[in-house]
């Protein structure tokens, strides 16, 4: 099956935005701050969303930037779930005792405005993993069995070629205490194209379990094009996880929820996670609260199936990794995390 788009080209700045049509000229002078503190990408495929939905919308809120991201609180930080904290190597963050991440690149076919790594990515953002550094991340693996899991993320993964993917999937499936390669993308969403029989092939490639976790946040983004991209990884004996981010405005609804829930179990694509959103620099308008958020999945419960419940989640700032979101969390302004370890939590969710 081919996957064919318009040829356009991705959108990188106020001024190609404004020339499409996707924002007013008189925005562009008050958005050059946002330009210059935070990258601006809005793929083919989402900027055809954007234009056949009018001027507002779920999909045009999460890639538009708007002046409110110059709003940064104190809580909100450069790296507001302690990648750095857990880095022994460049590009490896080694948070929890049985796996890892690879920061493979830091480029993205879109920039969400919302992003957790939103300072880390970008053209001029962490940069990728030289060769050098994927064999040392692979060598620290190898040498340490407790490690099952490698996690492969960004910037997006996806934006490797296929020739690089193939390489390290093969690289990964000679380590013989690694059970799972488990990828985190949007592009089969906003990018499907990028989904060539070759890349698709490369990405399954493996003796191991292979996991594709698939970032989407509202199903006005799972076009035809993202459909067919999905299926082709399911097809290819890819097991397909969800990832949302809970964003106000944009799906903080029980029906925005639940129809996207509903889409993922359609397209083979279990519903994994669904993160409150982190304290990123200028994201205060995008969070809910911890309540608002819990209520809306308990809502969920009697409306879906158990294969179509998402986890909520938060992670807790400085590195000490998730937790689901409970009224005691709530409650309490705080949790204990995995090792047993307080950690608070600004009770209001959304702003603090």
């Amino acid at each position: 099956m081919s996957i064919a788009l318009p040829a356009q080209k991705p959108l990188k700045s106020v001024a190609e935005l404004v020339t499409v049509g996707l924002l007013p000229a008189a925005a562009a002078d008050g958005l050059a701050p946002v330009a210059a503190q935070f990258a601006i990408g809005v793929s083919p495929a989402m900027a055809a969303i954007m234009r056949a939905s009018g001027e507002d919308g779920p999909v045009r809120r999460q890639f538009i930037p708007d002046r409110r991201e110059l709003t940064i609180l104190p809580s909100e930080l450069h790296d507001p779930i302690g990648d750095e904290t857990h880095s022994p190597l460049p590009g490896l963050v080694h948070r929890y005792p049985d796996r890892v991440l690879f920061k493979l690149v830091s480029v993205c076919p879109v920039y969400c405005r919302f992003c957790f790594r939103r300072e880390m990515v970008g053209p001029d953002g962490d940069g990728a993993m030289s060769e050098a550094q994927i064999e040392a991340a692979a060598a620290y693996v190898e040498a340490r069995p407790a490690i099952r899991e490698v996690i492969l993320t960004g910037g997006d993964p996806f934006m490797l070629a296929a020739r690089r993917v193939r390489q390290l999937m093969e690289r990964l499936n000679g380590i013989a205490h690694l059970d799972v390669i488990r990828w985190h993308t949007r592009v089969p969403v906003v990018a499907p194209e990028r989904l060539t029989a070759e890349f698709v092939a490369a990405v399954s490639g493996s003796d191991k379990i292979v996991v594709v976790g698939v970032h989407c946040n509202h199903a006005d983004e799972l076009g035809p094009e993202a459909e067919a991209a999905i299926r082709l990884l399911r097809r290819a004996g890819v097991s397909l996880v969800s990832q949302t981010v809970l964003l106000k405005g944009i799906n903080d609804t029980l029906p925005a929820l639940e129809t996207l829930m509903r889409a993922f179990l359609r397209l083979g694509i279990r519903p994994y996670y669904l993160h409150h959103g982190d304290l990123a620099k200028g994201t205060s308008h995008f969070r809910t609260s911890l309540a608002e958020g819990l209520d809306l999945v308990e809502a969920l419960r009697g409306r879906l199936s158990g294969l179509a419940q998402p986890i909520y989640v938060l992670d807790l700032p400085g590195g000490a990794g998730k937790v689901p979101v409970t009224r005691a969390l709530i409650a309490e302004g705080g949790a204990r995390n995995w090792t047993g370890d307080w950690h608070a939590y600004p009770p209001a969710g959304a702003g603090g």
